[in-house]
């Protein structure tokens, strides 16, 4: 009998460890897909953010340009309007003719259904179409403006002609959390979801001169 009672224990102890195990090896495998997901996610973002912003000012045909204009048209924390010369498949340099692309980060009541409380949507719009976002787990985007002194300027900003350079901030999280409090709990879900940030400290506007 006192055989049977030890087996039955040792049993229970074994399967509550394989249990165990089990719930750690689902964990680990969602945490290592979440941070590669995490990664894509942020590379995608910063290439595209990298290559507009640097191509501020600029224009295939430089006739197409505004003359004595600034090429920044409004500049805040998390929004940005400048004049460039968007490229698509039939014109990888540009058509020559000047649009304007503006970005900005939407409120995180937007995405009130997803799991992440943080995380919203960053717009990009060409002139006047029906702006394009997705998410992709941003929680932050946020601009900084220097003159030609390296100086910060106050956003919003007042005389956009001043802008010398720009600093991304971007900040990108899990848009789930495989937690079990976040099931319960989700306004005890601040440490939960993995992280990645990126900044661009000082990216020159090449073409802001040209006015």
């Amino acid at each position: 009998m006192l055989d049977l009672v030890g087996s039955i224990i040792v049993g229970a102890f074994i399967v509550v460890m394989m249990l165990n195990m089990n719930d750690a090896a689902v964990e680990n495998t969602y945490a290592y897909s979440g941070e590669l997901t995490l990664q894509e996610n942020l590379t995608s973002a910063v290439e595209l953010l990298e290559y507009d912003f640097r191509k501020i000012g600029y224009c295939a045909d430089p006739l197409g340009l505004p003359q004595n204009a600034p090429h920044i048209l409004f500049a805040d924390t998390d929004r940005i309007s400048f004049l460039t010369d968007v490229a698509d498949a039939d014109h990888p340099r540009g058509d020559g003719i000047i649009d304007t692309l503006t970005y900005w980060a939407g409120s995180v009541d937007e995405l009130a259904s997803t799991q992440n409380p943080r995380d919203r949507i960053l717009y990009r719009r060409v002139n006047n179409g029906p702006p394009v976002g997705a998410n992709i787990g941003i929680t932050a985007f946020r601009l900084r403006y220097t003159d030609a002194l390296g100086n910060l300027i106050a956003a919003p900003v007042a005389i956009p002609g001043q802008i010398q350079a720009i600093q991304i901030d971007v900040a990108v999280e899990n848009v789930m959390a495989y937690d079990r409090k976040e099931k319960l709990n989700p306004a005890d879900s601040a440490g939960d979801y993995e992280t990645a940030m990126w900044r661009e400290i000082r990216l020159a506007v090449r073409n802001v001169d040209n006015r």
